[in-house]
């Protein structure tokens, strides 16, 4: 089985929450991304690493 999502490591992705509300994070695989639904944020995944800082996160405008 592939512990792998996106390049991104699943046990990782369990244990990674958005920093600004500590809230649950999901994949996007089309965009690479993952999104917090509770700030609206989506935090860009590069090279298979999670970037969890907010002033790189893309706003989700509706």
């Amino acid at each position: 089985m592939d512990q792998r999502m996106n390049g991104v490591d699943r046990k990782m992705l369990e244990l990674l929450v958005c920093p600004l509300t500590s809230g649950r994070l999901t994949l996007d695989p089309e965009r690479n991304e993952l999104i917090s639904e509770k700030a609206r944020l989506a935090y860009p995944v590069r090279d298979g690493i999670p970037i969890m800082l907010v002033s790189e996160a893309r706003k989700i405008e509706d």
